[in-house]
């Protein structure tokens, strides 16, 4: 893969020049310093975004209760990025069901503190029923589009924000992705940026090493469509 980017720089700086955007994991495991976050910025192009994703602090261990101060804390690190901070990434873990007072309270008051796209990445059931999906609507929080997908259930509607986080299939986190589901992937992204939409995609399956070569295909078919 080496081939594919430039030879000076550090990691992010070559990945940014070949590459639109990055989200970045590690904020889920542990803070970075806002120097951090600002040094990232100051690494890559104007038009470079990041997605973040929320603590665990915040979604796996008070389970969205009591989130206030790690929220704020993670908020002002993370708002280093200034501009380049694309997304938040809300993922919740498998076992957390919906409750409505507690995901109404937590996601309005994310919202009331960034006006950054925040997608979220359920894996409960319970989290695909009318009611969750409106109290996610209600602060504009958007589904993530995840393959494969936590739990069977209707794609939502389309939204102003679209958001592909791609683990591996059929696989979880080993298989590659396939020419054709890659070309069908970049028709269909296409279609949203015709509709004004904002597209994220994310490719997670990254154990033997699939996420790069799937990703530069992807902006391979990208760059060939007619303008």
């Amino acid at each position: 893969m080496g081939e594919h980017f430039p030879t000076t720089g550090t990691h992010l700086e070559r990945y940014a020049r070949v590459l639109p955007a990055v989200e970045i994991n590690s904020s889920f495991y542990r803070p970075h310093r806002p120097g951090t976050y600002a040094r990232w910025r100051d690494s890559v192009p104007e038009t470079f975004r990041f997605a973040v994703k929320v603590p665990k602090v915040i979604t796996h261990e008070p389970r969205l209760r009591d989130a206030r101060e790690p929220l704020e804390r993670f908020l002002g690190e993370a708002g280093h990025l200034d501009a380049k901070l694309g997304c938040l990434l809300v993922q919740l873990p498998p076992s957390l069901q919906h409750e409505h007072e507690t995901a109404r309270a937590f996601f309005q008051s994310l919202r009331q503190r960034t006006a950054v796209d925040v997608v979220c990445e359920p894996r409960h059931r319970t989290w695909f029923t009318d009611e969750a999906r409106q109290v996610l609507d209600d602060a504009r929080i958007r589904y993530v589009r995840a393959d494969p997908p936590a739990v069977s259930a209707p794609q939502p509607p389309d939204a102003e924000v679209v958001y592909y986080r791609l683990h591996g299939s059929p696989k979880m986190y080993y298989s590659e992705y396939s020419q054709a589901y890659l070309e069908a992937l970049a028709v269909e992204i296409a279609g949203h940026e015709q509709a004004g939409r904002r597209v994220w995609c994310i490719f997670d399956n990254t154990a033997e090493g699939a996420a790069l070569p799937n990703a530069l295909t992807l902006l391979h078919h990208d760059a060939r469509r007619p303008g």
